[in-house]
């Protein structure tokens, strides 16, 4: 044994050894490129998430744009009157909602001023008709966006805005007349926004026209000086658009999006020699990295090598007892984490084991004691002496048709409950010993109570095991009904749901307390005066042929009555369990 645990240390060390230094090779020159790559991928994607933001708050402003412009269109349009002062308390009131709003206008499709902001006047030569926001307007139906600008309309204004504009319909004098509706937003809210963009220490973004003018650009001054350059025309092409650009001499990651409604583009621009610091970084890391795993792995691998094989060789010596038969030996084997799991797995085994075989010993008692009081029940004495003095009686006093009718509910009652000694019936024989059963008692106890029986007609040819509504009915009886001063009502459904056979036996007596539904299956239900089968022994032969989710339920109030629900799975007369307590009997 010791050599062979020695060579299995050996085997595990150098295997060991061998394995982790190859790999730790292979890995660090993987993840240097692999990190190298996400460092690249990692900044361009921070890149596209903060245009991405910038994009959609410039994109909430301009929509902010839009509807502040469709608000001052539906004024001017509902308007009676162009003139109106109404209208002109409303457009002040428009004008003073916004801080970046600098003025608001209708003109004539000949240029001419009609009514505007209260308190601007116009100035003179302004050339309003060649204005990129006027032709636009002209040209095309929906709202129009200008290229940032020097607003010169107004005498004592010359504010940097961007300008919207379209052709609308007002009213004046009565007569339905077309204009040009422009307003005025300060630039200085986008350049704001463009302005908290940072890319890195070097990098920043700009916005284009659809023109390819540059609408904004944190440099402006020395684009105009011919100091810098951007080589838009990459730009132009697409929408939304990321690749890497080194046009100007330098590798720049560029990141393009484009606002919906003003056809702008915001551009952003990321240095690449500020990723290389991170993969010089890198590079230094790895470097030493590899140096100290390798010493490590060698050191680690010889104690890992002992404390796996030790309580391995500890693990085959309990489990050896066990195989010889042993199954009270406990497993208590501490070492590495699959090992401790291993020995509790196998604790748990043996335990399940165990209970297994004394389950197995139960369930064969309980079937066997539920065979034998099936077997006390199909010949009750007492049952059969009470009938026969009824009959005696019911003969003394002449009543002929009386004693035809119980003596033959009795005599098929008899001949269903021994039944050829068969275990399982169909519940169209099951219903109709309990109808015979009613039959009998209802003589018994001087029509003190009636009966109902309702079953689906695709249940009576399902199978069932005997015997289980008797105990049931009698309980009904002897303990809820014979008590009862006005007439009890028994009521037996039978039908499908979802697969399965429910029963449900009703009555209107005087009902059970909480603790005592909280004993009937541990035998508190059991008829004292009755077939000596009980409710309990009713659930445990349910339990046994069908399995424990089905059996019996219980609902009770007192004074109310009580009602017992039976449930397990519909299967058609010969094609159900076997029948064990069948072979048993014989």
């Amino acid at each position: 044994m010791p050599s062979k645990l020695r060579s299995i240390q050996l085997i595990i060390t150098l295997t060991f050894t061998a394995v982790t230094v190859l790999v730790a090779v292979i890995v660090s020159f993987m993840l240097y490129n692999k990190f190298a790559t996400t460092a690249e991928e990692n900044a361009n994607m921070n890149m596209q998430q903060i245009i991405e933001q910038v994009n959609y708050n410039l994109e909430l402003y301009v929509k902010g744009m839009a509807n502040i412009f469709a608000t001052a269109e539906e004024q001017l349009t509902s308007s009676p009157s162009i003139d109106s002062p109404l209208l002109g308390e409303r457009m002040d009131t428009l004008m003073s909602s916004r801080e970046d709003l600098v003025s608001v206008a209708v003109f004539t499709p000949q240029g001419k001023y009609v009514v505007g902001t209260p308190g601007q006047h116009m100035r003179l030569n302004t050339q309003l008709q060649s204005q990129s926001w006027f032709t636009s307007a002209i040209k095309n139906p929906e709202i129009s966006y200008s290229a940032p600008h020097i607003q010169n309309l107004f005498k004592g204004r010359y504010t940097w805005v961007v300008s919207i504009s379209k052709m609308i319909e007002y009213r004046e004098n009565g007569q339905i007349r077309k204009g040009i509706l422009l307003i005025d937003f300060n630039f200085r809210t986008i350049d704001e926004l463009s302005r908290q963009v940072k890319l890195g220490k070097r990098g920043y973004a700009y916005i284009l026209d659809p023109l390819g003018n540059i609408v904004y650009h944190p440099q402006q001054q020395l684009i105009y000086a011919g100091l810098k350059y951007e080589n838009v025309e990459p730009v132009l092409e697409y929408e939304y658009r990321s690749y890497l650009d080194e046009s100007t001499g330098e590798k720049r990651f560029i990141t393009v999006r484009t606002l919906d409604l003003t056809g702008w583009k915001i551009v952003g621009v990321a240095y690449y020699d500020e990723i290389v610091t991170t993969k010089r970084d890198l590079n230094h890391f790895l470097a030493w990295f590899l140096g100290v795993v390798i010493i490590g792995v060698i050191v680690l691998s010889i104690l890992l090598s002992w404390l796996i094989a030790s309580p391995i060789r500890k693990l085959e010596r309990t489990v050896k007892q066990v195989g010889e038969g042993d199954l009270n030996t406990p497993i208590n084997v501490s070492g590495a984490y699959e090992v401790e799991q291993l020995s509790r797995r196998f604790n748990m085994m043996l335990q399940r084991i165990r209970q297994l075989m004394d389950q197995i010993i139960y369930e064969q008692e309980t079937k066997r004691k539920g065979e034998l009081e099936v077997l006390q029940s199909q010949i009750n004495p007492h049952f059969l002496y009470n009938t026969l003095n009824s009959v005696i009686r019911l003969a003394e006093r002449g009543k002929t048709d009386e004693v035809v009718t119980m003596i033959q509910s009795l005599s098929k009652f008899f001949r269903i409950s021994l039944s050829k000694g068969k275990n399982m019936i169909t519940m169209q024989e099951e219903l109709d010993h309990i109808r015979h059963y009613l039959v009998i008692q209802s003589f018994r106890f001087k029509n003190k109570f009636r009966y109902e029986i309702r079953a689906e007609d695709e249940v009576l040819a399902c199978q069932t095991i005997k015997l289980i509504l008797q105990p049931i009915v009698e309980n009904a009886l002897y303990h809820g009904i014979e008590m009862l001063p006005d007439e009890g009502l028994i009521t037996i459904t039978a039908g499908l749901q979802e697969g399965l056979i429910v029963i449900r036996v009703s009555d209107n007596g005087l009902g059970m307390s909480k603790e005592t539904l909280g004993t009937l299956l541990s035998g508190g239900g059991k008829s004292s005066s009755g077939s000596g089968v009980g409710v309990r022994n009713v659930n445990e032969r349910i339990g046994l042929v069908y399995g424990r989710e089905y059996g019996l339920a219980f609902e009770s109030e007192l004074e109310e009555g009580t009602t017992v629900t039976i449930c397990f799975p519909a299967v058609t007369a010969g094609e159900g369990p076997e029948d064990g307590m069948e072979e048993s009997i014989q």
